[in-house]
Formats: C-alpha cells, sequence, structure tokens
C-alpha cells in the first residue's frame, strides 16, 4: 500500500512492515510475520522492483512479528539484517521475552493471534547472521536511515528515522492499536519489558521532525511525532517530564 512517495507498507494495522524506495534501491523496516513475504513481492512487482531491489532489512527490535521474512531474504538473496546490538541475541532467538497478557479482551486478542498465525507466525525463522548498529549510527542504505535508540520496549528498541520520505519508523515504542484491546490512538504498546523505560526514552523523539509515524501495530500516523507522544503519555497518565 502506498503511503507516500517512496514510502509503502505491506500487512495492516494488526501486523505492518514498510518499504523505503529509492533510485539507490528499496530498505525493508520491520520484516513483519512469513506469510507477508508473499505481500512483499507483489508490493515490489506493482513498483516494477523485485526482491534484487532490496538492500537491507532494518529491524526495530527482535521480537518475533517483526522477524517474519528477514532471514528469507538474507539466505535467499543474501540481504543483510541490521539489529542494535543489544537485541542481536533476541533477533536471533538466543534469548527470549515473557509476554504479559493482562488486560486484554477477547475479540481483539483472537483476532491478532488469528492473523498472526494465519501468516506463520506461531514458527519463526530466526535470523542466523545479523549485521549490528548502535544508536546515532546512520546506516549506509537507500535513503541513509538515521537510528535512535528507544529503550524499554525491549534493549535494543529503537525509531528508524528517514528524512528521504518524512517518516519515523517507531516498530513498538508506541502503537496506533492496541493488539490486546483494540483500542486506537497513539498509547504505550503491550508486551513492553520496561514501561517506564520506554515512556522515558520518547524523550528522545522531543525535536524529531517526521509527517509520518509509523508503528509496528496500527494505523500511520500523520499527526505529528510530538502529538503522537504526548497522547502516549496521556494514555498512560504520565505528563511529559520537564528537566
Amino acid at each position: 500500500m502506498r503511503l507516500d512517495e517512496g514510502l509503502h507498507r505491506i500487512g495492516n494495522d494488526i501486523v505492518a512492515a514498510y518499504l523505503v524506495v529509492t533510485e539507490d534501491g528499496v530498505t525493508v523496516v520491520d520484516a513483519g510475520l512469513a506469510g507477508h513475504w508473499r505481500e512483499l513481492t507483489a508490493e515490489l512487482a506493482g513498483l516494477g522492483r523485485s526482491l534484487r531491489d532490496v538492500r537491507g532489512v532494518v529491524l526495530t527490535h527482535g521480537d518475533t512479528d517483526h522477524l517474519g521474512f528477514a532471514e528469507r531474504l538474507r539466505r535467499e538473496h543474501d540481504v543483510p539484517i541490521y539489529v542494535h546490538h543489544a537485541d542481536a541475541a533476541r533477533a536471533r532467538g538466543e534469548v527470549t521475552s515473557r509476554p504479559v497478557w493482562s488486560g486484554a479482551r477477547i475479540g481483539p486478542m483472537a483476532r491478532f493471534l488469528w492473523y498472526a498465525a494465519g501468516k506463520g507466525g506461531l514458527r519463526t525463522d530466526h535470523p542466523r547472521e545479523v549485521v549490528e548498529f548502535d544508536d546515532g549510527d546512520v546506516l549506509e542504505l537507500p535513503g541513509a536511515p538515521r537510528v535512535l535508540g528507544l529503550p524499554g520496549h525491549s534493549p535494543g528498541s529503537v525509531a528508524v528515522q528517514v528524512p528521504a520520505v518524512d517518516a519515523l519508523f517507531v516498530g513498538d515504542a508506541l502503537t496506533t492499536r492496541h493488539v490486546l484491546t483494540g483500542r486506537s490512538g497513539p498509547q504505550a504498546a503491550p508486551f513492553t519489558d520496561d514501561p517506564t523505560q520506554a515512556l522515558h526514552s520518547l524523550d528522545r523523539l522531543a525535536e524529531v521532525r517526521a509527517k509520518w509515524v509509523l508503528p509496528g501495530h496500527g494505523a500511520p500516523w500523520s499527526g505529528g511525532v510530538q502529538e503522537a507522544v504526548r497522547q502516549v503519555r496521556e494514555s498512560a497518565g504520565r505528563p511529559p517530564r520537564t528537566a
């Protein structure tokens, strides 16, 4: 689905991944679920591109519903997978998180699980090899993605800013659709390792400007980065921190 010039989404509001398309090739941000492979190839074909144009996959963190087709791209097409060093072991499946399902509503939770299962989410092909990056790195990939560390959801959770498409990809640093409750709008994401740290990390976004705020779950947000952060804090019952 085209969001803007050079910016596309595959998946839906339950689980999403993104494509940054430039003359130099394609950068994939997050890899959704394994079953999104067909949508990936179809979206590329609609753009007159192919898997040969993909230069790299950038993971916002190492959770399984963001790994999807990443290893298949690496194994079959020699596409490198980039992840923050603090989440490298998590992405490789060497460590796992223990999700907390408190507050879940049966309907939204069932839709999330049904969709994930139908897209191959019950079996994750963890990357065998990853390229590790650090906070502040600018990756040598189409669009020159810049890494902003946002630990909390996971130790190596990041946002990825791509000024070339006026977008900030936030992974699960925040969500615009809570997969366990169905609530819409910017808010804290579920399954977060350290919710307090995750809220504090949003301070990093105070000076970031981007038309698009793009989460791994939920509708694309075009109401401004700061407004998205404000609503996350409001939903969490916490005012912005002051110096």
